[in-house]
């Protein structure tokens, strides 16, 4: 029964915590459709230029959000109602931090950052207008982040997916209606983008206003140790999401050397479109970091297996799922992005989401096991399979190709950083387990333990203090 009331719950989570990632990649695919309509390949180029500036700001929201969120499980129903809200209010504040150095670059320096993202005198103007305007509003993207992983953390996922849903949904008439109707360009795509997280904060508010939050801000004195456990376990998803900002910052360059802008357009689509699929895993780690964090902190670690188990088996069979619905819609979902029928970039794109999306079932075995990790208080193994799969590889092996002069291999280089780094996690997990006797092939359910309780209750008897 325990072991039917735990599968219940992981298909629950996960299945929000995907939609709710999901909606979070709308964001920039919204812009990515409308602005290939609005603008042609000029204005794709500019917003694949300015992608990782979004990794980067997602990449602090993240780390602070999962790991505060990691925390604020762990302790939650275990200590005072205060110390909860002493690890949401050091989160809080350290985002506000943060993106006082966001926009302080935003409002002085836009115009460098937007040379240095390696943008020539015809795309110049149209990535700085949107540049600035995302770093001005850069605040309002961490702490939707933050409050969005601390709501998953405290039983309310469908709040968070209805939360990240509806900006979604906002953000596509925004950008209809600013780009389109106002005729705003590019700064019309950026104000959409930008407003779309605070309608997703005013909704996630009645989590607060129903009185069932397990948390809040509080009048405290700032812990650098708290500070420095929220960083330390949230590393590993600030290391992947900066990463994947300095791999296509990598791809701009070497693929501006093989093909010019049009090959920047047309990695344009294949990463947007990476970025919609590569939601899913996000989605499915923090879905089953709540569960995996309430295991390890009752120390049941059949439970954390069998949650590991299962999240493998749901990782490779979404990759697959996914895999097969690029692969036999590449024209289609090329021609989306493709408004002046532009011949060459569909010859790139095509080619490119035929191999550069067999990182997918590698990318689902690596998330899982980065948020296991961390989830068992293991922050040191995540954070090398996020280098590894980020920097460590990916650059080497892009700049290797581009010497080759091989497009192809370029396309390639993802999925071959993301093969080499799961036989990594799947080797150092083996080792832990070999050292701990523990391994997932089996599932056999405690008695008689707060667990059993936890998944068999009502969750609201236990969110209340």
């Amino acid at each position: 029964m325990v072991k039917n009331e735990l599968r219940i719950r992981f298909l629950k989570y996960i299945f929000f915590n995907i939609l709710s990632t999901l909606g979070v990649s709308v964001y920039i695919l919204a812009d990515t459709y409308f602005i290939s309509k609005g603008m042609g390949a000029d204005g794709l180029t500019a917003l694949n230029l300015c992608l990782p500036v979004f990794n980067f700001i997602n990449g602090f929201g993240l780390m602070l959000g999962m790991g505060g969120g990691s925390i604020f499980s762990m302790l939650y129903c275990k200590v005072e109602r205060s110390e909860t809200d002493r690890v949401y209010t050091n989160a809080f504040w350290t985002a506000l931090a943060v993106s006082a150095c966001f926009m302080l670059i935003g409002g002085c320096f836009s115009g460098p950052l937007t040379a240095l993202l390696g943008a020539d005198s015809s795309v110049f103007a149209l990535a700085q207008s949107y540049l600035k305007i995302v770093l001005l509003f850069s605040p309002v993207f961490l702490l939707n982040n933050l409050l969005v992983c601390f709501l998953r953390n405290d039983c309310a996922p469908r709040l968070a997916m209805a939360g990240v849903v509806g900006s979604s949904l906002a953000n596509i008439i925004l950008d209809y209606v600013f780009i389109f109707e106002l005729n705003w360009g590019m700064k019309g795509a950026a104000l959409a983008t930008c407003i779309s997280p605070i309608i997703s904060m005013a909704i996630m508010s009645f989590h607060f206003i129903t009185r069932w939050n397990a948390f809040q801000l509080r009048i405290v004195r700032p812990s650098f140790t708290m500070i420095r456990s929220i960083l330390s376990l949230g590393l590993h998803a600030f290391v992947t999401e900066c990463s994947g900002g300095i791999v296509i910052i990598a791809f701009n360059y070497v693929i501006y050397r093989l093909c010019g802008n049009t090959g920047i357009a047309a990695y344009g689509v294949v990463a947007n479109l990476a970025i919609v699929f590569t939601a899913i895993f996000t989605g499915l780690s923090s879905g089953v970091q709540p569960l995996m964090c309430e295991c390890h902190r009752e120390h049941d670690d059949r439970a954390t297996g069998y949650l590991l188990r299962l999240s493998l088996r749901a990782a490779l069979f979404l990759a697959v799922l996914a895999y097969l619905g690029v692969y036999l819609n590449t024209a289609g979902l090329t021609s989306l992005f493709n408004s002046q029928h532009d011949a060459q970039l569909e010859d790139i794109a095509e080619q490119g989401l035929r191999l550069y999306f067999l990182f997918m079932p590698f990318m689902g075995i690596n998330t899982v096991f980065s948020v296991y990790f961390t989830s068992c208080e293991k922050p040191l193994p995540s954070q090398v399979l996020s280098l590894l799969r980020g920097i460590l590889l990916v650059l080497p092996l892009a700049f290797v190709f581009l010497r080759l002069r091989s497009m192809n291999g370029i396309w390639l280089t993802v999925p071959i950083a993301e093969l080499l780094t799961a036989c990594t996690a799947v080797t150092v997990w083996l080792c832990m387990a070999r050292r701990s006797s523990f391994y997932v092939y089996r599932y056999v359910p405690k008695q008689n333990t707060r667990m059993m309780q936890r998944f068999t209750g009502n969750a609201k008897d236990y969110r209340r203090w």
